[in-house]
């Protein structure tokens, strides 16, 4: 019994960091409506600087005043961040603040590399907590004690400062409508300001707390922002009590899950969720009608069909494309295919996300299912190729069905994050059911046939196969089904209103989308030879939607643009530099910056504001008659 009582207890110690960071997070999300990203790159940060005070100024600060200091001076830099890059786009769509926010913890992650360099660090241990209690039979880290007490004091002093203080009054109204707050003369920049240095302060105290316990690395942000993201949502957006509950909640299943459920340690945080989301959609804490907030917050005009001119363009690119086995070398070429399966998988999203407003955080779960489908297929019932790949992607197909059910039950974020949880769902499954899918080992030797062996005939295989699916993703566009599922887009209650059975179509265009993301990865799977959990990541979630916002999401083309740009940027800068996430990362905050409508959207952009310029231009005989006047 007293085994259980400590592992309880230490999940309590746990659940103190995740609270701090999570609240920060819902802090700053319930304000500014800034999906941060970046808030697990300052949890990192305020780890290294606290390393670097602790045993560099130990004799100066003293350890807790280097922990406090490390928060502060992270913070600091946080205010930065707010100033120069979040408030030139508050009012842009989530989705935008959510890419702008990955360029930066790409950016941080190289940076943290090149200032503590890779290998773990090792912080000291808390003056007079470095010891244990025994609590019978069981020793309990006294520091453990010290945590297990600072979540709910924080929680306490975070409740006074909202409820019993003038500015906690103004942060709170700016909560509910932030328009009213700046007519009675509130200056929203500041307040803005000060309440994200407020979030990002407590993210680097929960980092900087956490180097008695982990070791100090550069994988911190990712680990941690995924479980801060997964708190918030348990707890509800904007709420700090609700952070609090759900901190607690998921350290405790991650302390008892690998006890009661080994099987399903990883992913059972997830299914919480995910039953959270399904049986209450705004959270447990959170208010009915955030639900309601549309996540993409897109302004696509109507769309036309491609001219005369740009299909002709179009094919000449095309041909183009198909002549590169005879100039470029077999590098070349797998780069090519390469870059060709995931023009496929961004197409697949940009239809779900800009068609249909449905912006997934998970769509590389359905990549790994075709990825999977396939190896099954080939490696255990030993059948041919072409059988593969017409029969591999049915499996992410089935995953879409299943899924998209549930997801297109809500909106916004909400409908973003259950994606995600279910994304995790199936990678874990992936990572953890070693009998069949060799976990982390992968399945290898998934090769293609004789026929399509060699680099050249891969490249045309994977080329074809991404012209038919771009072609048909553009067909749906512009299809009666497209029309409808822009409809349920614009307004859900008016596509009701003249027959439209808006959650049907929106389930349909998920599981379309599913599909063609898993016929993506059947390819990438023969393509590399094998599958890995990673091919269901959110990593490469991310990167998709790095692909169709750096493209363009209002554009019909623009993730095709994204794709190619995206990935052979990313190969290219790995091949030729060791700080491919800082130049990335640059590149990502740059265009959403000074390009938010993507490289398409900004080329079209110009070239109508060219046209416009010529038609204001007075004719030669006007100039002379307004001359002579």
């Amino acid at each position: 019994m007293s085994f259980y009582v400590v592992q309880f207890l230490s999940g309590l110690a746990s659940a103190a960091a995740l609270f701090l960071v999570a609240s920060g997070l819902s802090i700053i999300f319930g304000v500014t409506r800034i999906v941060n990203f970046a808030h697990g790159a300052f949890y990192m940060l305020g780890a290294y600087v606290a390393f670097s005070l602790t045993e560099r100024l130990s004799g100066t600060l003293g350890f807790w005043g280097g922990i406090i200091a490390a928060a502060v001076i992270v913070a600091l830099i946080g205010v930065l961040v707010e100033m120069l890059l979040l408030r030139r786009i508050y009012r842009s769509p989530e989705l935008f603040q959510l890419l702008a926010t990955f360029g930066l913890t790409l950016m941080v992650e190289d940076l943290a590399v090149l200032i503590w360099g890779p290998d773990d660090l090792l912080g000291r241990r808390a003056p007079g907590l470095r010891g244990a209690f025994d609590f019978f039979g069981q020793a309990i880290p006294t520091y453990d004690v010290l945590l297990m007490v600072l979540g709910p004091v924080v929680l306490g002093a975070l409740w006074l400062l909202f409820h019993r203080t003038r500015w906690g009054v103004l942060v709170r109204a700016a909560t509910q409508d932030r328009d009213m707050v700046a007519a009675l003369g509130v200056n929203q920049k500041w307040l803005f300001t000060s309440v994200f240095a407020l979030g990002v302060f407590l993210a680097a105290l929960g980092g900087a707390l956490q180097i008695p316990r982990d070791a100090v690395n550069h994988t911190m942000d990712l680990r941690i922002i995924v479980d801060v993201f997964v708190v918030v949502v348990i707890g509800g957006l904007g709420s700090i009590t609700g952070a609090f509950v759900a901190a607690v909640l998921v350290s405790e299943l991650n302390a008892f899950g690998i006890l009661i459920f080994p099987k399903i340690s990883i992913i059972l945080v997830f299914l919480v969720m995910a039953v959270v989301l399904i049986v209450r959609p705004w959270g447990l804490f959170g208010k009915q009608e955030a639900a309601a907030r549309q996540s993409p917050g897109l302004a696509v005009q109507p769309w036309r069909p491609l001219s005369v001119q740009a299909r002709l363009a179009s094919i000449a690119v095309l041909i183009l494309a198909a002549a590169l086995p005879l100039l470029g070398s077999n590098y070349a070429l797998i780069v090519g295919a390469e870059i060709a399966i995931f023009v496929i998988f961004a197409v697949s999203l940009h239809f779900l996300m800009s068609v249909g407003g449905m912006a997934s955080f998970g769509h590389a779960a359905y990549f790994g299912l075709g990825a999977y489908g396939v190896a099954f297929l080939a490696k255990l019932a030993g059948l041919p190729m072409i059988v593969c790949l017409l029969l591999g992607p049915l499996l992410g197909l089935f995953g879409a069905i299943v899924f998209g059910w549930f997801a297109v039950q809500l909106s916004g974020v909400y409908f973003a994050m259950l994606t995600l949880a279910f994304a995790q769902i199936v990678w874990s499954i992936a990572f953890q059911w070693v009998e069949v899918t060799g976990g982390d080992n992968g399945i290898l030797g998934v090769w293609p046939a004789a026929l399509v062996a060699t680099p050249a005939r891969f490249y045309w295989l994977a080329l074809a196969i991404t012209a038919f699916s771009v072609v048909v993703m553009r067909i749906l566009v512009f299809s009666p089904f497209g029309y409808a599922l822009r409809a349920t887009r614009d307004s859900g209650l008016r596509s009701e209103a003249i027959g439209i059975n808006s959650k049907r179509v929106q389930w349909t265009a998920f599981v379309i989308a599913g599909t063609f993301a898993a016929l993506a990865g059947a390819l990438f799977a023969y393509l590399k030879g094998s599958v890995f959990p990673d091919n269901a990541g959110i990593a490469l979630s991310v990167d998709s939607l790095v692909m169709v916002l750096l493209g363009g999401v209002e554009t019909v083309s623009g993730a095709v643009v994204g794709a190619i740009v995206y990935k052979a940027l990313s190969i290219w800068l790995v091949s030729y530099t060791e700080l491919s996430k800082l130049v990335l990362g640059g590149i990502i905050v740059l265009i959403v910056v000074a390009f938010p409508k993507g490289i398409v959207g900004t080329f079209e952009a110009l070239v109508a504001g060219g046209r416009l310029s010529f038609l204001r231009r007075p004719s030669p005989r006007a100039a002379q008659t307004e001359g002579a006047e």
